[in-house]
């Protein structure tokens, strides 16, 4: 079975103005880069069109009807101090929940073995009830939520390698017993949160920080305890929020991931998970600012999706 890449020219309209780490070229730059290589075992596939009571199990009312409220006629809006919004937002924000739902579906449905959505905006930052930090709708939260209450799942886990904490991932899930998520970032940084003593009331988060200047090594010797968990917790369905800013050439933070590195986190995972979900995994992109280190980090990413049998 082949590979789905979900993506949607819609990304492009979120525009987040001059200056502003969170572009549309993030997204431009992932997607050239596949077309270049015109991969056979790769299938493209547009966002799911979805009802919007699908976000009331994320978030609460208020805030969806907020952000509803929210999208300028024209110019710009300001969610929070980094959250920017424009008149073409409000398409790409439903695409990019959209691309989480079309992944699971076609997973589930056996169209393909797994998928990477290529999308924005990120979400992981984004609370029950508020924006923060780029982030406007939690999409791998909606995305976990949507295994549970359509598919019945039990366990479904979230895998955060993005370099800075899914606050807005943890806080959905901090009481639910169903979600497993595990978040590696450095710390102490942005957005605050993510220490090892904030572990859900079901035991059902783990937080690995790493300090500034985390090599490679380091990093994958941290990444033992993810795979362990995951282990012990057996999920039927694996959702990672994809982050590529770890990367020794991200401006935003400090840790020294190279490229390939994905790939062995990528590739370690489905190793230890096929034994439970039978490689049942969807990666959503989120964090990632240099363009470069962008696009080789998810080609390496979806290489070893590709790859896994």
């Amino acid at each position: 079975m082949k590979t789905c890449l979900v993506t949607s020219d819609t990304y492009k309209n979120h525009d987040t103005g001059d200056g502003h780490p969170e572009k549309i070229d993030r997204v431009s730059v992932i997607i050239d880069n596949f077309k270049k290589f015109n991969n056979n075992n790769l299938i493209w596939k547009k966002p799911s069109k979805f009802d919007q009571s699908l976000l009331t199990k994320t978030h609460s009312k208020n805030y969806i009807n907020f952000v509803s409220e929210s999208f300028p006629k024209k110019g710009f809006s300001f969610l929070d101090g980094d959250t920017i919004i424009s008149p073409g937002s409000k398409d790409a924000t439903k695409d990019a929940v959209g691309s989480i739902i079309a992944g699971i579906d076609g997973v589930q449905n056996k169209e393909f073995k797994n998928a990477f959505c290529a999308v924005r905006p990120p979400g992981h930052h984004a609370e029950k009830d508020k924006a923060m930090g780029f982030c406007i709708y939690n999409n791998v939260a909606v995305g976990a939520n949507y295994l549970i209450e359509k598919y019945k799942f039990d366990k479904v886990a979230i895998i955060d390698f993005d370099v800075h904490h899914g606050n807005g991932t943890q806080n959905i899930f901090y009481n639910n017993e169903k979600v497993l998520y595990i978040s590696t970032h450095q710390y102490p940084y942005y957005p605050g949160t993510g220490t090892e003593q904030e572990k859900g009331k079901f035991n059902n988060i783990l937080n690995i920080p790493l300090e500034a200047g985390t090599t490679s090594q380091q990093y994958l010797n941290a990444y033992e305890f993810v795979l362990e968990r995951i282990k012990n917790f057996k999920p039927e369905f694996i959702l990672f929020s994809a982050g590529f800013d770890a990367h020794i050439d991200d401006p935003l933070a400090q840790l020294k991931l190279k490229s390939n590195d994905f790939y062995e986190i990528t590739k370690r995972t489905l190793e230890v998970s096929k034994n439970f979900c039978n490689g049942k995994v969807v990666s959503i992109l989120e964090g990632g600012y240099d363009l470069q280190a962008l696009q080789d980090c998810t080609k390496r990413h979806v290489d070893a999706l590709i790859e896994f049998n």
